[in-house]
């Protein structure tokens, strides 16, 4: 395989902006598929080929990233189609964090929707160089200008029309490409049959103009091009391809194109685009640090002759075995070959290789740095780095978000516990943002989750997967205790009971971390003098850190704390490493309490569009759940709202939606922050979970 003729690529974008009918469209025309399917067609038989789960084809959306490879001209392209919805964000952030290029699909009506500005953070996380399409040209009220305007003002991007539209909504016919200044027809039942014709002459002058703002925004990136310009000399094609390549590559550049995935128009030159902008694993910096302290950077090379460095980024059990997707960045697989996981230093064998197409499967030889496949029975954790040799080189991980709801979750019968634990075990494995635990007091088992809909599916996933019914609890928040003001200790910590004694004495103080540190807790030694020696420091921050997951006040965990050593003594004979973490201990109990701490509550960012008649019963109703309105604007004949409301008031809000809006509206929330809780709701909550701690002591 010739590496620079190959592409990874990703689609991302909000819910129903029309990734999966575009996956489905791309591989139709790479004559992947031969019959298109289209996502809403669901049940059994029906359903995208990249939505292959039940549950994706019964309820029309993505849950899983699925992959496939297809060959559009002499390029072969990596494709990985993945979800919207913000619960299932960690399959977007998996995916980007192993690919060179993405496409964000935009609605041409709604525009820059919540989860765009999300998947916008995440591409600029990880370098990821994008090109825009923006889709559903043919509906009533699309217009690719606002929604210009909007990935200029939201995402700060240099964003471009490289084409302009034949015909609005519903005739929307094609479009004007306005580097080779040809209009561009889709023929034939599923639009197969690419047309070029002269630009009409009631579009000439528009088209001139539109090709002009092109050329000066791409001439900011090259003297060349801007001499020409000045000089008002025709510009090369040539020339114009390689401009626009490399200030994509910068991420400085994003040039927007225009279609209608459904309607099968545009495809094939967004396909075009993708093969002659985006990068190659060959243009795509990518670093790893040695494994062996102290950790250096180095530059990895897709050169098949070196020695390999591949990344796990995403792992799946079905009835085969556990499947595992690995992206090579340098080296290779070969069949049989072994590699050494770079975390855990143990050797695996890679018995089987495979290339994936949704949940098919074929089976290979070998495989090159640049490429992404799936290899069978290996024993590791998502961001795994693997490796010819060890110690060698690691990958830095992908960020995984915090989760904000939880739930107890039981067995409806005793036989089911066995079950229940095994589909728990494999969902956590394949989905960092799910959390399992024990909940000490109750002995209750908790997952958490990215949001109700997330722990809903996984709810549905072990009933239909692990036949188990199960129990589930009321959905409950993730509430956190933070510090309010400073307060000084000044604690010893003395006992004598025959024998070596205990003896610590530590004197500092606590206060909030302000909002500009990224950290929830830090701990920093004044100490001067020797007072307290140096080796029992750490004891120290241990002590402090052991009682950050379980606050003094209602036993959530502490965030924003910052503790100062000042002072202290220490005894020759009877302090220890346990005498200053007990120590610690007892002073966090202490003194946490004399800094007035406040109950923090997960807030999150929604956004509503709904019919403009029902906007005051939607309004009101947020502003119920104390919610607060930032924005309101208008979408044709919807009513877009933004806002935040709290976690806590959003349970069950879909069907309020749904009965405020006679069944129109739709919704979507993603995590804002934390915010402390009104002081009236705080002493509810408080004493709440007093209760529940001594009901589960007893």
């Amino acid at each position: 395989m010739d590496i620079s003729k190959l592409r990874n690529l990703g689609i991302s974008a909000h819910i129903d902006s029309g990734k999966t009918t575009l996956s489905e469209r791309i591989l139709y025309y790479t004559g992947r598929i031969h019959r298109m399917q289209e996502v809403h067609d669901g049940g059994a038989g029906g359903g995208a080929t990249m939505d292959h789960m039940d549950l994706e084809k019964e309820r029309g959306i993505t849950i899983t990233s699925a992959a496939t490879t297809v060959a559009w001209n002499d390029a072969t392209i990596n494709l990985i189609d993945t979800p919207g919805h913000v619960d299932f964000t960690v399959e977007v952030e998996r995916s980007l964090r192993v690919l060179d290029g993405a496409i964000l699909v935009l609605c041409a009506v709604g525009g820059v929707q919540a989860q765009s500005l999300t998947i916008d953070r995440q591409m600029r996380r990880y370098h990821v160089p994008r090109l825009a399409f923006i889709n559903k040209m043919d509906r009533t009220g699309a217009d690719p200008q606002k929604v210009i305007e909007q990935l200029r003002a939201k995402l700060a991007c240099d964003a471009v029309l490289v084409q302009l539209p034949l015909g609005k909504e519903a005739n929307f016919e094609g479009v004007v490409d306005l580097i080779t200044q040809r209009a561009v027809y889709f023929d034939g039942a599923n639009g197969e049959n690419v047309r070029e014709e002269p630009i009409p002459a009631a579009m000439a002058e528009e088209a001139r103009k539109a090709r002009q703002h092109l050329l000066e925004s791409l001439s900011m990136y090259s003297d060349e091009l801007m001499e020409l310009l000045l000089a008002e000399e025709p510009v090369p094609e040539t020339m114009i391809y390689e401009v626009m390549r490399s200030a994509v590559r910068q991420l400085e550049f994003t040039p927007v194109f225009l279609g209608s995935a459904y309607k099968n128009k545009g495809v094939q030159l967004l396909l075009d685009a993708v093969v002659r902008l985006l990068p190659s694993p060959l243009d795509a910096p990518n670093t790893a640090l040695t494994t062996k302290p102290p950790h250096e950077e180095s530059q990895l090379h897709p050169d098949p002759g070196k020695p390999t460095v591949a990344m796990a980024f995403k792992i799946v059990e079905d009835p085969y075995g556990t499947l595992t997707f690995m992206r090579l960045y340098q080296g290779k697989f070969e069949k049989g070959g072994t590699y050494f996981n770079q975390r855990t230093g143990r050797k695996e064998r890679f018995s089987r290789i495979l290339r994936m197409h949704a949940d098919q499967r074929e089976d290979i030889e070998e495989a090159v740095a640049g490429d992404i496949v799936a290899v069978l029975g290996v024993d590791c954790a998502s961001g795994d780095t693997y490796c010819s040799e060890y110690p060698y080189r690691t990958l830095q991980g992908m960020f995984v978000p915090e989760p904000v709801i939880r739930m107890a979750i039981a067995p409806a019968a005793r036989d089911g516990a066995d079950k229940l634990s095994k589909a728990l075990h494999r969902f956590r494995r394949e989905d960092p943002t799910l959390n399992v635990s024990t909940d000490e007091e109750t002995g209750e088992t908790i997952i958490a989750g990215m949001g109700e809909l997330h722990l809903d599916i996984y709810i549905e996933r072990i009933r239909r997967e692990y036949k188990v019914q199960v129990e589930v609890g009321q959905p409950r928040v993730n509430y956190r205790e933070a510090p309010m003001q400073k307060a000084e200790f000044n604690v010893k910590h003395r006992k004598q009971s025959g024998g070596s004694g205990q003896y610590a004495h530590i004197v500092g103080y606590m206060e909030p971390l302000s909002d500009e540190v990224q950290e929830n807790f830090t701990f920093e030694e004044k100490v001067v003098g020797g007072r307290v020696p140096k080796e029992y420091i750490p004891s120290v921050e241990k002590g402090f850190r052991a009682l950050l997951m379980k606050g003094p006040i209602a036993g959530y965990p502490v965030v924003k704390l910052a503790v100062t050593l000042t002072d202290g003594s220490y005894h020759d004979v009877d302090s220890s490493d346990l005498a200053f973490q007990i120590c610690a201990q007892t002073t966090m109990r202490e003194c946490f309490p004399r800094t007035r701490p406040a109950i923090l509550e997960p807030v999150m960012k929604i956004e509503i569009e709904c019919p403009a008649q029902f906007q005051g019963p939607v309004v009101g109703n947020l502003t119920s759940r104390r919610g607060i309105v930032h924005s309101t604007g208008m979408i044709g004949a919807d009513c877009r709202i933004e806002g935040e409301v709290p976690l806590a008031e959003t349970f069950g809000y879909s069907t309020d939606l749904r009965s405020m809006t006679q069944g129109q509206g739709v919704f979507s929330m993603e995590f804002a922050r934390y915010k402390r809780l009104p002081k009236a709701l705080e002493e509810e909550i408080v004493f709440e979970r007093k209760k529940q701690l001594q009901l589960a002591g007893a």
